[in-house]
């Protein structure tokens, strides 16, 4: 059904019909229309932020966490462009965002009118697509293909700029409501010829693993339900990247621990020594790869994803399928199943043998400390302690994310939310927001690092004002932690501008903020403070002071292979070495 109205009034009444229920923003003169229109009803939900970035994480949060697009909306000039880093990470990450953005009047564009920014210029290399609405009568389609973009093939954000004229203008609005981009229309199935060739390339594997990434999870719960029913029937083992964490459950007998970097002994020997790797919804960057001449050297290699532009982009592969991750395992696992496949059992049982070899290394095991917290300890009683609530964790980067990935144990999808690709300082705290504002009883925990946290602190101020319980875990060792570890592995130990000097008192911080603030030094009152900061019905910032000088390992030096990791060593320490589950082991 057609109507007239203002195109403020199109940006709100499309939201609705596209089902979004919240919005991320800040305003300012050139989206004041849209605000204007958002007064004048009830539908929309929009949330204050305290600055652009802020909104665009936010953003992200929520829809890593619901599956749906999340929507931020900013004004013109410093309005978009303090969201173009928010907007980088989103297209890196492939998340799928609508960001709407102010912009002068149409006749003033190009003359260096008040805040006015090139928008389309500046975020066309970190968007997936960009417009510029010059009429009132292509706003309707444009901003219902925005979603479909957004949302469509391999995610990633879309923004659409609104010059203030457009916002003003009538014209009639009509919902479309299988709209489509002309021109994009990405594959979902894959080819059948190229998905039988990778069943006999699976039946024929000595030592095959699955290597997993984020594009599992993007293509929705089926794809994870999928690739475990996989795994289960071929009985082969998995690994994943950082933001593949949780496609399948870190509980499963199945499961290596993630990959790369910062991955487990396990899994990055059994990339190097595999013969046959199979790639699901990840795009092989260099954190996973290492160096690119000694990766995997002896696999023959299978890529699906849904973006043929991933396909033999970093990794020459044998076997590339383009399609949608739930589409093409849904056909890999009916046929396996109907062919009555098998995979050669006695050599994967010599194949999990020497896994197990590998595994007894015990690679995430660290040396405990009674005077003071270890990181690694931290978090694995978070995790403790957290089992069995409905939990969602982000984490600002460095590493404290890296010990978050390896320590806390994920069995679903879309409750861990980083930044992967980018490693943005600042995602946690805004992330925390939108997730919690999509969950609201669930339990959400930003794990931090005293340095990360202060990029979007700011952000305390709308947990605050919409009585948001984010509960900020800091692992606070007063180091730019990982620019610390790097200079003491690689650059000789000179620490250049990484010590966090003047560093604020997060317990008076928070309380500036309407937050309960909590500290903890001592690894024997660890546990309390722990549950005091889940029991407090509003937001927490926690303090947790940790070992200054504790590295994060295994880790692939830059330039290195996958069997060229440095390794955890015991031989001097005193005290009992705990391994990742937190078993005592001597």
């Amino acid at each position: 059904m057609s109507k007239q109205m203002t195109g403020a009034e199109m940006v709100i009444e499309a939201l609705k019909d596209q089902g979004v229920d919240t919005v991320f923003g800040y305003p300012g003169g050139a989206v004041l229309p849209i605000y204007d229109a958002m007064f004048h009803q009830n539908f929309v939900k929009h949330v204050l932020v305290r600055h652009e970035q802020g909104a665009a994480h936010a953003a992200e949060g929520y829809a890593r966490s619901t599956g749906k697009v999340g929507v931020l909306l900013v004004t013109s000039g410093p309005g978009a462009t303090n969201a173009v880093t928010g907007l980088t990470d989103a297209l890196m990450d492939s998340i799928p965002l609508v960001c709407l953005t102010g912009q002068v009047p149409t006749h003033l564009i190009g003359s260096d009118a008040f805040q006015e920014a090139d928008t389309v210029g500046i975020t066309r290399h970190c968007t997936k697509h960009n417009y510029l609405v010059r009429s009132i009568e292509d706003l309707p389609r444009i901003l219902h293909e925005a979603f479909y973009v957004a949302r469509s093939g391999r995610p990633g954000p879309v923004v659409v700029d609104l010059p203030k004229d457009v916002q003003f203008a009538l014209g009639t609005y009509a919902f479309q409501p299988n709209i489509q981009h002309k021109t994009y229309q990405p594959k979902l199935k894959g080819d059948g010829d190229k998905i039988t060739a990778m069943l006999e390339m699976m039946k024929q594997a000595k030592r095959p693993v699955f290597y997993t990434g984020g594009g599992v999870i993007n293509a929705g719960p089926k794809a994870s339900e999928l690739l475990r029913e996989l795994v289960k029937l071929t009985n082969f083992p998995i690994t994943s990247t950082l933001m593949g964490l949780g496609a399948y459950p870190a509980s499963g007998k199945n499961w290596l621990g993630m990959l790369g970097m910062h991955g487990t002994y396990e899994a990055n020997n059994a990339m190097h020594d595999c013969d046959l790797m199979i790639c699901v919804g990840a795009r092989f960057d260099d954190r996973i790869t290492g160096r690119l001449d000694a990766f995997s050297p002896g696999s023959k290699r299978i890529h699906i994803d849904i973006d043929a532009s991933s396909i033999n982009k970093n990794v020459k592969v044998d076997l590339g399928i383009i399609g949608d991750c739930a589409y093409v395992l849904e056909d890999v696992v009916r046929l396996w199943k109907s062919e009555k496949m098998k995979a050669d059992t006695a050599a994967l049982g010599d194949w999990w043998k020497q896994i197990d070899l590998w595994r007894e290394r015990k690679s995430l095991a660290f040396r405990t400390s009674k005077s003071v917290i270890k990181p690694q300890y931290a978090i694995q009683r978070l995790y403790e302690l957290t089992k069995g609530r409905d939990t969602y964790v982000t984490t600002e980067v460095g590493q404290h994310q890296m010990w978050a990935a390896q320590h806390f144990h994920f069995d679903e999808p879309n409750r861990w939310m980083t930044s992967g690709g980018l490693g943005t300082m600042g995602y946690g705290l805004p992330a925390a927001v939108g997730v919690q504002m999509a969950h609201p009883d669930a339990l959400v925990i930003d794990i931090a690092g005293e340095a990360s946290i202060l990029m979007n602190i700011q952000e305390m101020s709308t947990a605050a004002q919409y009585r948001l319980p984010v509960k900020i875990f800091i692992l606070n060792n007063e180091y730019m932690g990982m620019v610390r570890q790097w200079q003491e592995l690689l650059h000789g130990g000179r620490y250049s501008e990484s010590y966090s000097a003047a560093l604020p008192d997060f317990v008076k911080l928070a309380d500036a903020y309407g937050a309960r603030g909590i500290r903890c030094d001592d690894p024997a009152k660890l546990d309390d403070a722990i549950r005091e900061m889940i029991d407090t019905p509003h937001a927490v910032i926690f303090d947790c002071l940790v070992d200054k000088e504790e590295n994060c390992l295994p880790m692939i030096p830059s330039g290195k292979a996958h069997n060229e990791m440095i390794m955890p060593d015991f031989a001097d320490d005193m005290g009992s070495v705990i391994d990742e589950k937190g078993r005592m082991l001597v």
